[in-house]
Parts: C-alpha cells; structure tokens; sequence
C-alpha cells in the first residue's frame, strides 16, 4: 500500500507518458500456476474512461479453482457503442458497485499472482492507475501477454486477435467482449499455446 504523498506520486504516470514506476514485468514463459484477467471499459484510455466490469481466473495446475466477477457503477453514463459491443447497459449498472469496492476485491483476489490476459497492457494499465487512485494501491503483479505468446508460437496467422487465436484452434466465442467470457477463452487460447509451445521446443524468454 502506499504510505505517503512521495510514494503516491512516484508511482503516479508522468504527465502524457504511459510509465508507471511500480508496475510488474511483462514475462514469456509457461506456467500452470496464474490468474487470467479481463476488464470492459467505456473507452481506451485509463485517464479519462472508466471500468465497468472486472472479471479475474485462478487457475492452479490448469485448472480453474476460483472466479471474480462483478459490474462496477461508472460516474458517467456508458454510450450506446460500448453498450453494444459488450451488452452492457446503464439500467445494469446502476446497482453495481463503486469502482473503490471492486478494486479492492479484485486485489484481494489477484493475490500476487501472475496474470494472464489478451493485450494485457491495456487491462494492466486500467487496473494499475485506479487501484492507486481509488485505493492507494499498487498493482506490481507480473504478466504474460497472449498476444505476445501467440506471435511466437503461431507467426503465420492472419492477425493475433484473440477472436483469430480462439477460432484457429476450434474455440467457442459466442459472448465474447463481456469479461467472464474473455477470461474464458483466454485461458483456452493459453492453454493450446502453451502446449503447442511445448511441441515445437520454442525458446522462450522472459523481458
């Protein structure tokens, strides 16, 4: 937790730069042990838009072992295109929970796990700044991007999307762009990757 104003503004990002001074690394390997993340959000950018669905997998030895999942009431009202593209409606939110709640619920639940998630930078750097702004707490867990992985291991794909991953591999994405769901598949997506890492000998590395 941060205990002073020095710590809270070093951790703070630095005027229209995206570094954030305690975030974890961002890690190429294949582990069994993690937490799958994702999150819906009413816009791209972690200063101005807000969350409006966190959803998180423990998964022990491949397995999932436990689940996060929770609407978060937004300040603002959410626009019809992300209401569309993800199915959520204002009338949803209305009885959700504040984002304070839920980031400290979900930070319970992260633990200092290793998380997992598709184009995880973008999950990574929403949950990292309002969990210092709301809560003052620092979200140092290390993460493995699917995107990243999937470049490695599956270079000839059209695109890395994790829509393209999931179907090159038979998945279901029917109710893809809610949070649980994506966890979901990305989990899928990363468990065939790993294996098919694993048949190919790929050597890995962590940045």
């Amino acid at each position: 937790m941060i205990k002073n104003m020095r710590e809270f503004d070093r951790a703070l990002p630095i005027g229209n730069k995206t570094e954030r001074k305690f975030k974890g690394k961002s890690l190429l390997f294949l582990p069994d042990d993690y937490t799958v993340i994702d999150i819906e959000t009413t816009g791209l950018s972690s200063r101005v838009c807000e969350i409006i669905e966190v959803s998180a997998l423990r998964v022990r030895n491949e397995t999932i072992v436990a689940n996060f999942s929770t609407l978060v009431r937004p300040v603002g009202k959410i626009d019809f295109f992300i209401s569309q593209l993800t199915g959520i409606t204002n009338d949803m939110l209305e009885d959700a929970p504040n984002i304070n709640y839920v980031m400290q619920k979900f930070y319970e639940f992260a633990g200092k796990d290793l998380l997992i998630g598709h184009n995880v930078n973008f999950d990574i750097n929403f949950l990292y700044d309002n969990l210092l702004l709301h809560n003052g707490l620092v979200l140092d867990n290390s993460f493995i991007d699917t995107l990243r992985l999937s470049r490695k291991v599956l270079p000839s794909l059209p695109n890395h999307k994790q829509i393209t991953i999931a179907e090159h591999y038979g998945i279901a994405t029917t109710g893809s762009h809610r949070a649980m769901k994506d966890c979901e598949i990305c989990n899928l997506c990363y468990l065939n990757l790993k294996r098919e890492a694993r048949q190919q000998n790929l050597l890995l590395y962590d940045m």
